[in-house]
């Protein structure tokens, strides 16, 4: 794996009780900054402004900087915010939260002795020839180690963090209070079921036999694109709670984007990714819905890449993935008819709503699938489609409040894939024929 610089460390908050209190002080910190930033702004208060004056940069520092000390499901729901929500937040509240994608702190030493003996059992440095301390990847539910085994196995181990399983609940719910409270999506949203599909599929993160079942199971379903690599599990060194894997190098995928890198590399790479994302959609119906940069590593040596964390897998009924394939071809076609009429079947649209609405949202889907709608190649790193959306998604909560709603819960982490994608495109400046590798699916 990549090499990093070393996180600040930090013990986890276990109990309940101390994870609320770290989210109570969030709560002052907050409003707080939001009187603060309300009386500034009461000279002349713009249509964007009129948002929220929660939604600062400053205000997003501080809830990032909590949220990363905190980690488990409270930091994931702050990365889902960053992602989710960055067509109508604004651009500094967005960027500051991005942080909570690519780094957390780290568990102290003596934090991460107590978790192995409580995996492994007393004497648990026995199994090991060599254990680092200093952890190579640190994230919202775990932290990664290398390790070397007695018989040779060079292991890279994810160990959660303690307390993340039994504070999901609460920790959704106590985000959904500030969700609520800072409008972070800045209409009156019913997000109930938002909220009960993360915690399922945070319940499904936080139990690592799991993932190491999604990792064996991903492996096959790529065997046949030898340009990429997945790690293989060791079960005799996986828990609930810890999951281990061959220990792997790479370069930052992000690295792609640096300068003196070839435009061909970054090309090949993107149209590699979106050809997964697509195969994943269409014919696998099973999808990593964490596209968080970390995630990813370049072999240039073999030009392969490195897919990493499958906790966050979701595998779609082939109904769900056949609404998808055809709103994709009604968008393809120009046909807003059947746009709409998809977007309805989706849930994206009630029948109810007015025709000013839907076509708001009419052209909200045509504006973020505008990479399957050119019929060329298609510049991620000159696109500025992320802000144009972002724009227009604050003009639909100023201009459809009472119709806009929250997204159908089972799209949320799809969702997450889709716009993730887009960002690894754009980081990497990656130029792709978008619209003709979806047609093969359609």
């Amino acid at each position: 794996m990549s090499t990093r610089k070393p996180a600040k460390q930090s013990r986890v908050p276990t109990t309940r009780v101390g994870r609320l209190v770290r989210l109570g002080f969030t709560a002052g910190e907050l409003a707080v900054g939001g009187v603060t930033e309300g009386v500034r702004r009461l000279t002349g208060v713009t249509p964007e402004d009129a948002v929220n004056v929660f939604l600062t940069a400053a205000n997003a520092q501080k809830l990032a900087k909590r949220l990363a000390n905190m980690r488990g499901a409270a930091m994931k729901m702050g990365q889902v915010i960053s992602m989710e929500g960055v067509d109508i937040i604004p651009k500094e509240f967005s960027e500051a939260l991005a942080i909570l994608r690519d780094s957390a702190n780290t568990m102290p030493d003596s934090q991460i002795r107590r978790v192995m003996g409580r995996e492994y059992g007393k004497g648990w440095e026995d199994r090991f020839e060599h254990f680092d301390f200093e952890p190579i990847a640190a994230a919202s539910i775990g932290q990664v180690h290398r390790a070397t085994t007695k018989d040779g196995r060079d292991l890279a181990l994810k160990i959660q963090y303690p307390g993340v399983a039994k504070s999901i609940d609460s920790d959704v719910d106590n985000m959904a209070m500030f969700m609520r409270m800072a409008n972070v999506l800045p209409v009156e949203l019913d997000i109930d079921g938002i909220i009960a599909e993360a915690k399922r599929q945070l319940r499904q993160e936080a139990d690592y036999n799991i993932e190491a079942e999604y990792l064996r199971d991903y492996r096959e379903l790529v065997r046949d694109e030898d340009r990429f690599l997945v790690p293989r599990v060791h079960d005799d060194y996986t828990t609930k709670h810890i999951l281990a894997m061959d220990y792997v190098t790479g370069l930052p995928l992000e690295s792609l984007g640096e300068d003196g890198v070839s435009q061909e590399i970054r090309d090949s790479v993107g149209t590699l990714l979106e050809r997964l994302m697509f195969r994943e959609l269409f014919e696998f119906r099973t999808m990593q819905t964490d596209p968080n940069f970390a995630n990813y590593f370049y072999q240039p040596d073999t030009d392969r890449i490195v897919l990493l964390d499958f906790g966050s897998t979701i595998t779609f009924k082939k109904a769900f993935t056949e609404k998808y394939r055809d709103i994709s071809r009604a968008l393809i076609q120009d046909d807003d008819d059947a746009v709409l009429h998809y977007a309805e079947t989706i849930g994206y649209l009630d029948p109810g709503d007015s025709p000013a609405h839907a076509w708001r949202i009419l052209e909200m889907i045509q504006l973020i699938c505008e990479p399957i709608r050119q019929d060329s190649v298609y510049n991620f790193g000159n696109s500025d489609m992320t802000a144009r959306a972002r724009d227009q998604g604050l003009e639909m909560a100023l201009k459809s409040r009472g119709e806009l709603r929250s997204p159908p819960p089972e799209t949320v982490f799809l969702h997450r894939k889709l716009v993730g994608s887009f960002l690894l495109c754009a980081r990497i400046k990656a130029r792709v024929n978008v619209q003709a590798l979806i047609l093969e699916h359609l």
